[in-house]
Formats: C-alpha cells, structure tokens, sequence
C-alpha cells in the first residue's frame, strides 16, 4: 500500500470497492431520510383520522419516534458527507378512511423493517449498525400499534 497526501492508495483497487460502498450508504441513508420525513407527514394525516383520542395519541407518538429517527439519519448523512440532506416526500399519504391509512402503515413499516436490516448488516461503522437497528425495534413495534387499530376496527 502506498501512502500519498495524508490517505492511503490501496494499489490492487481497495479504495474503489470503499467508496462504491461509502456511495452505496449515503445513497441508503439519504432513502431512510426521505422515508422518515414521509412518515412524519403521514402521520400526521393518519392520528387527524384516529376515532378517538387514544389512537390519535399513539399516532402521534409515532409519528414523535419517526421525528426521532429522521434527525439521527440527518446526522449520519451529515457526518458521511458534510452536508444537509433536502428530504422530500416518496408517498402520497391522502388516505381516504383511517382503515386505509393503518393498512398503508403496516406495510410500510415492514418494509421499513427490512429495509434497515438491510442498512446495518451491509454497514462497517458501528454507530451507524446501531442507530438503524434501534430503529428496527421502533418500526416493529409501529406495526404492532397499527395492526392492533386494525383489528380493532375490523372486530
């Protein structure tokens, strides 16, 4: 290996495998980022639907752990690119009965699931493992609250 300018040239082609990789997880967090942000804004719209005050404080305590993960990736992408990320929304959360919205949300929050499963098993730094398993925890138990309003709602 070679030492040039303060980095390391890796001679047999190991820098690119790194930053193919680097590029591969920024391109995953920003994608996290932009399903919180999502989520965030559907929530919203799901707990305006809730039947009553119960539901829609659950939603809304949600929606506050989607806040939470949507600033720890905001910090992960910063720190991997020295930028700010520009979320935008990837659904469209107009749901036209709350019995629409919860199936909509169940689905999401699984995919969710193994999306940053996904994340922390392909990610080198352990922080980052870290934050997205945490996050796996929360979305599972996302599923369950809504699975349950589901149920509810269907008896």
């Amino acid at each position: 290996m070679e030492y040039r300018t303060g980095r390391y040239y890796a001679v047999n082609g190991y820098e690119g495998d790194w930053n193919r990789q680097q590029d591969q997880l920024i391109r995953q967090v920003e994608k996290a980022i932009n399903g919180e942000y999502t989520a965030i804004q559907c929530y919203e719209n799901l707990a305006a639907l809730a039947p009553d005050e119960r539901q829609r404080k659950q939603i809304l305590e949600i929606r506050d752990d989607e806040i939470k993960h949507f600033q720890t990736f905001t910090r992960i992408y910063n720190s991997l690119t020295g930028r700010q990320p520009q979320p935008k929304m990837t659904e469209t959360c107009l749901f036209d009965s709350y019995a629409a919205g919860l199936e909509f949300a169940i689905e999401d929050e699984q995919e969710t699931v193994d999306f940053y499963l996904e994340v922390a098993d392909g990610a080198a730094d352990r922080t980052i493992r870290k934050a997205f398993r945490r996050a796996v925890a929360d979305e599972q138990n996302h599923a369950v609250w809504f699975l349950y309003f589901l149920v509810g709602l269907k008896g």
